[in-house]
């Protein structure tokens, strides 16, 4: 009896651990192309905060890059499954051999807006010529949609100067006036805003139409772990779903996860509702990759010689991931 009952204890403790083991979250790192407290973020930061990954069996750690392009080189490289970047960046680096795919896209226009003093007469991108621009880095997708809206213009490189300042400098030389005009994310428009510079945005018809920001996964990670790439879509697409449902309680949350910015809820909501304006656009459903966008751009960059050499469209996105039907990422 007693040996029966020792045996007994045995088997339940060894199935409580298996238990245990099974429900453990996989540790995954996600590639950001800035650091990862910046409003930028705030998808992933408020999916994080309110559990929305480990509601898919996974414990994220966020890791900054040195831009999108860097990041998709990163995964690529197999050094991460997965990361951040805009959704022009496969189409970057695959003509390089880079095996990356965009799998969810946060937004159906482009997130890099191009802002311009107020008091410095650029109506257009033509306007630009002979001034100084910033952008955040020279890896960074934001960048080459830079240069793609200057070659829509007629314009070349060289005829403008263009600072790599980081994610802080590129809109603190923009206020303080050493640069004229920066491309750039919403985010920094608010900063420079508040910093007192009077900012215009460029119309949206001059600006190039790159695309939002992008969940990246290696051809690798796709194949042989759908059911983390899978996890990490829906819980980022929850935590945008959060923004657009209610933008006021969404900057309470980022407030909640980093708490340096304790007392400006009111600048984050403003940010916030630039995205939904700006970039997510009442994209339906979220996370959809538009096959069109992503051809026109891709031949925009070919056919300017911004990128060398044509990529097949299937190679650079998926849409398997995106689930058009499920409440759970659909505001």
């Amino acid at each position: 009896m007693f040996r029966k009952l020792t045996r007994a204890m045995f088997f339940y403790a060894a199935l409580g651990a298996s238990l245990l083991v099974q429900a453990a979250p996989r540790e995954i790192t996600y590639l950001l192309p800035a650091p990862p407290n910046l409003p930028a973020f705030a998808p992933w930061i408020i999916a994080q905060h309110k559990g929305y990954y480990l509601q898919q069996g996974l414990k994220v750690t966020f890791v900054a890059g040195k831009g999108g392009v860097d990041v998709a080189k990163q995964i690529g490289a197999g050094n991460a499954l997965i990361g951040g970047a805009i959704g022009d960046t496969p189409i970057i680096v695959r003509a390089n051999g880079v095996p990356v795919k965009a799998v969810a896209m946060l937004g159906a226009r482009g997130v890099t807006l191009i802002a311009t003093n107020a008091q410095a007469g650029i109506d257009s991108v033509k306007d630009l010529k002979g001034r100084t621009l910033t952008v955040m880095s020279y890896s960074d997708t934001t960048y080459y949609a830079l240069l793609a809206s200057m070659r829509k213009a007629g314009l070349a490189k060289s005829d403008v100067e263009i600072q790599a300042a980081g994610p802080s400098g590129v809109w603190q030389l923009f206020s303080s006036g050493r640069s004229q005009a920066m491309a750039g994310v919403p985010d920094w428009v608010v900063n420079a805003e508040e910093a007192g510079l009077a900012v215009k945005l460029m119309p949206a018809g001059e600006v190039f139409e790159s695309m939002a920001q992008a969940i990246l996964a290696s051809d690798d990670a796709i194949e042989k772990e759908p059911d983390v790439v899978a996890g990490v879509v829906k819980a980022t697409l929850m935590g945008m779903r959060d923004i657009i449902e209610d933008p006021r309680r969404a900057a309470a949350t980022f407030v909640e996860a980093v708490p340096s910015y304790r007392g400006r809820e009111a600048s984050l909501e403003k940010v916030l509702r630039l995205y939904i304006e700006h970039v997510y656009a009442n994209q339906k459903p979220l996370g959809r990759i538009d096959p069109q966008r992503m051809d026109s751009v891709r031949t925009f960059y070919v056919g300017e010689g911004i990128v060398g050499r044509a990529t097949p469209l299937d190679a650079l996105y998926t849409n398997r991931f995106v689930e058009p039907d499920d409440p759970a990422t659909q505001p």
